[in-house]
């Protein structure tokens, strides 16, 4: 039981070292990636809970969401060639 904290803190590390390497963002939560691997290594506990703390209370990093794909009806080029190609038929047929 005297190894659980030192265990615990050898986890959380390892956690939040990987997880802060492979972060897609060059500088997460506005400190550059070398800087939190400092961070959550000297700091035992404190680093490895504020970088856990940032990535669930921020999300995943962004600051605006990603655009959706747009449905080809509810694309306005897209309609407006829709209805040009329907006029163009209806000229030929007529």
């Amino acid at each position: 039981m005297r190894a659980l904290p030192f265990i615990l803190y050898v986890v959380i590390t390892a956690y939040c070292v990987a997880d802060a390497v492979q972060h897609p963002e060059p500088s997460p939560h506005g400190v550059p990636k070398w800087a939190w691997i400092v961070i959550i290594l000297l700091f035992p506990y404190i680093g490895a809970l504020v970088w856990i703390i940032l990535k669930f209370t921020r999300g995943t990093g962004r600051s605006r969401p990603q655009p959706r794909p747009m449905a080809p009806d509810d694309d306005p080029q897209y309609l407006i060639w829709l209805n040009e190609q329907e006029r163009r038929r209806k000229l030929g047929n007529d």
